[in-house]
C-alpha cells in the first residue's frame, strides 16, 4: 500500500512539475508560444465548430425526417434522391397525384391503414392592417393528423363533422402567429386568405427552422373541403401529394410494391414503360443526409488538420527547445537517479499541457460563436459535452505526439555529457 502510495506522490509530483515547466516554456518565449499555440488554437477551432454546426444541421433534419414517418410512404410527382442523374425533363412530364388516386388508394390498397391528400401554396394572410406575405397554406384531408406529427400548443384539430361540412376553420403555426398576432391570443380570431374569413381554432407548437419535410412554423392547415372551394387542388402549382400508412403487421416494402402495381395498373403503364409516379419515403433522405454529412466532417478534418499540423510542429519545436536549455538539469536528475522513463514521461507531460491549453483557447472561441449565433439568429446550435471531450482528446493526441520525438531525446541523454553542456 505504501509503495503504491509513493508511486501516486511521484506521479503528481510530475505532472505540477511538467505543467511548473510547461508555464516557464510560455513565459521564457512568449511570442513564439502564442503564435504555436494560436495555430493549434485555430484548428480546435475549426473542427469543433464544423462538429458542432453539423451536429445541430443534423439532429434539425433528424428530427424534420422522423415526423415524416417511418411508416408512410408518400406519392409525388418528383421522387426524393441525392443522386447526380436526376433526370428531371422525365419527372416533369409525369401527371401529379389527384384527389380521385387517394380516393381509390383509400378503397383498394388492403396493405394501408390510412391515406391523406394534401396541396400546398403559398399565399399573402391577413390579419386586420398586418400581411404575412410568408404564408404556406397546406390543405390536408382528415387523417393527415394520424400521418404527420401534430404538435398543438393551443386549441385543437378540426372535427370529423367540421371537415365534412367544409368549415372555415384553420389551424396556424408558431412563426404565422408571431407576424399577425403579436402577444394577442390568436384563439377564434379569424384571417383572411384569397378574400376568405377562416377562424382559428389551434395553434402549433413551435418547430424551429425546418431543413427537411418543411416546418409547421409559418404554415396555416387547412380543411380540403374547405381549401377547394378557394383553389383549384387539381393543379400543378399546388404539388399535390398522397400519404399512405401501412397496416400493423405490414412492412413498408409490401405496401410500396402494392401500391407500385396499383398505380401503374390505374395509369395504363405496359409492362417495360417507365413509372410516371414517385413513391418516396423517409428512409431514401437518411441515405442521402448520411452521405453529406461524412462529406462535411471529412471537409471539417480538412480544414483544421493543416492548423493541428502546424500547432503539432510548434509545439515539437518548443520541447526540443526546452530540452536543450534544460539539458544540464537531466543531466542532474539522471545522475541522481532519475530513470528514462522519469525524464520521458516529464517532457510528455509538458507537450500535452502546452496541447491542452491552444485546445482550451479554441473550444473558448468555438463557445462564444455559439452564443452570438444563439442571440442573433433563430438557429439551434449546442456546444455539447461530446464536442468538448472530443476537442480536448484531439488537443492531447497532438500533444502526445509532437512531444514523443524531443521527450525521447531528452531520456536517452548521457548524464556525464548532459553535465557538462554548456549553452
Amino acid at each position: 500500500m505504501n509503495a503504491v502510495r509513493h508511486k501516486g506522490v511521484v506521479f503528481a509530483n510530475l505532472m505540477l512539475e511538467s505543467l511548473s515547466m510547461a508555464w516557464q516554456s510560455i513565459q521564457v518565449n512568449r511570442l513564439r508560444a502564442v503564435l504555436t499555440l494560436f495555430g493549434l488554437s485555430i484548428g480546435i477551432f475549426s473542427i469543433v465548430a464544423v462538429f458542432t454546426a453539423v451536429d445541430a444541421l443534423e439532429s434539425g433534419i433528424r428530427r424534420n425526417v422522423a415526423s415524416l414517418g417511418s411508416d408512410v410512404l408518400y406519392v409525388q410527382k418528383w421522387p426524393w434522391t441525392f443522386e447526380n442523374d436526376y433526370r428531371w425533363w422525365e419527372y416533369i412530364k409525369r401527371p401529379v397525384p389527384t384527389y380521385s388516386d387517394y380516393e381509390a388508394i383509400e378503397r383498394k390498397i388492403s396493405s394501408a391503414e390510412l391515406a391523406a391528400f394534401s396541396v400546398s401554396t403559398v399565399r399573402p394572410v391577413k390579419y386586420g392592417k398586418k400581411v404575412y406575405e410568408q404564408g404556406g397554406i397546406w390543405a390536408n384531408t382528415y387523417n393527415f393528423i394520424y400521418l404527420r406529427n401534430l404538435e398543438i400548443e393551443m386549441g385543437r384539430y378540426f372535427s370529423p363533422a367540421e371537415y365534412q361540412s367544409g368549415k372555415n376553420i384553420c389551424l396556424v403555426g408558431a412563426d404565422v402567429v408571431k407576424h399577425l398576432f403579436g402577444q394577442e391570443d390568436s384563439l377564434d380570431k379569424y384571417i383572411v386568405i384569397e378574400g376568405q374569413k377562416i377562424r382559428v381554432v389551434g395553434v402549433l407548437k413551435k418547430e424551429g427552422a425546418g431543413l427537411v419535410g418543411g416546418s409547421l412554423d409559418n404554415l396555416v392547415l387547412l380543411p380540403m373541403t374547405f381549401a377547394r372551394n378557394v383553389f383549384d387542388i387539381r393543379s400543378d402549382n399546388l404539388n399535390p401529394f398522397i400519404m399512405v400508412k401501412a397496416r400493423d403487421g405490414v412492412s413498408v416494402d409490401q405496401l410500396r410494391e402494392e401500391l407500385r402495381n396499383f398505380l401503374r395498373k390505374r395509369h395504363g403503364l405496359k409492362a417495360g414503360q417507365k413509372d410516371d409516379f414517385s413513391i418516396n419515403q423517409s428512409s431514401m433522405i437518411i441515405e442521402g443526409i448520411n452521405r453529406i454529412f461524412a462529406i462535411i466532417h471529412l471537409a471539417g478534418w480538412f480544414i483544421g488538420g493543416f492548423s493541428l499540423l502546424v500547432g503539432g510542429f510548434g509545439i515539437a519545436n518548443i520541447m526540443f527547445v526546452s530540452v536543450k536549455e534544460r539539458t544540464n538539469q537531466i543531466g542532474i536528475q539522471k545522475a541522481l537517479g532519475a530513470k528514462k522513463i522519469f525524464i520521458l514521461l516529464q517532457f510528455m507531460f509538458e507537450g500535452v499541457i502546452l496541447a491542452l491549453l491552444g485546445g482550451l483557447a479554441g473550444i473558448l472561441l468555438v463557445f462564444l460563436l455559439v452564443q452570438l449565433v444563439r442571440a442573433a439568429f433563430d438557429f439551434p446550435l449546442a456546444f455539447t459535452l461530446d464536442n468538448v471531450m472530443f476537442g480536448l482528446v484531439v488537443s492531447m493526441l497532438v500533444g502526445i505526439i509532437a512531444a514523443l520525438w524531443p521527450a525521447n531525446t531528452a531520456a536517452r541523454l548521457n548524464p556525464v555529457e548532459a553535465i557538462n553542456t554548456t549553452f
